[in-house]
């Protein structure tokens, strides 16, 4: 498996990542609007930091549906707080999660080092934008539903057949867009374009994806299919079960891990790693 190389940064095959989750929205699910203002979301960043995160990621946008933000607010909200932690952070791995193009020129001109992808790669610029500053890419798998809309009665032959298709085709068009292999991610993208069985199937047969010998970057903090197979968990009980996936995820060899808590993830990983060296 190759090296991922972010920055001045390298994380090398049997290395985990932790990569935390910083929302400039109001709206977000899982804080509801705490980190939205500048202050407060710079700070954030600063403490994801000393609680471990390699990297820091920035959202602009609400995943689910709600009220639209066009390309213009999404970058008023993040380009700001991606330039003030080069700033105050100059080593630190910066991702922004968008699937805008345009967003993305923004964000690479602030300082940003990779660009998080979750929609499976409706705007093809945004490959084009990774390889023109140098910066990563992850390629992820939404079932080719349009950005922060929910799927009805979404069906696969093979789920994990699908998302594998998609995101390695995904890796091979920003391949040839010229972003450099060894920054670009896969990511099955658990509860995009899925339901939870779906997402349930992603987790056991991760290490399908892991064979395809790219990085796999999992997201399933405080996901809903986590609260749905614990009994209905709302958000705020739902610390446990993410913990408990991500554990599963990096066992099977995912590499990167976005997560609300970083301190706990990293304690979590470090834990598999024990197990796993025996």
């Amino acid at each position: 498996m190759p090296t991922l190389r972010l920055r001045d940064r390298e994380f090398r095959p049997g290395e985990f990542a932790v990569m935390a989750v910083v929302n400039r929205t109001p709206d977000s699910f899982y804080d509801q609007g705490r980190t939205f203002g500048f202050d407060a979301a710079l700070a954030a960043v600063g403490e994801a930091v000393r609680s471990g995160a390699d990297i820091v990621d920035i959202g602009g946008v609400k995943a689910g549906p709600g009220d639209i933000v066009d390309a213009d607010e999404e970058i008023r909200r993040v380009v700001d707080l991606v330039r003030a932690m080069r700033e105050t952070h100059p080593d630190l791995v910066i991702s922004v999660d968008t699937w805008r193009a345009e967003v993305g020129e923004a964000v690479a001109q602030a300082g940003a080092d990779l660009l998080n992808d979750t929609w499976g790669g409706p705007d093809p610029g945004l490959a084009e934008v990774a390889a023109k500053h140098g910066i990563g890419l992850v390629c992820a798998h939404a079932g080719g539903v349009t950005p922060r809309t929910r799927p009805h009665r979404i069906a696969y032959d093979d789920v994990v057949a699908d998302v594998i298709s998609h995101t390695l085709r995904l890796a091979e068009r920003a391949v040839r867009a010229g972003v450099r292999e060894d920054a670009i991610l896969i990511d099955p993208a658990h509860d995009f374009g899925k339901n939870t069985w779906h997402s349930l199937e992603v987790g056991r047969r991760l290490s399908e994806m892991v064979a395809t010998g790219w990085p796999v970057l999992v997201a399933v903090s405080n996901k809903d299919f986590v609260g749905e197979v614990l009994g209905g968990l709302p958000v705020a009980e739902r610390h446990a079960g993410s913990l408990a996936t991500l554990a599963v995820s990096a066992w099977q060899g995912a590499r990167v891990f976005r997560v609300h808590d970083a301190a706990s993830a990293r304690t979590a990983l470090a834990a598999v790693e024990r197990l796993r060296r025996g």
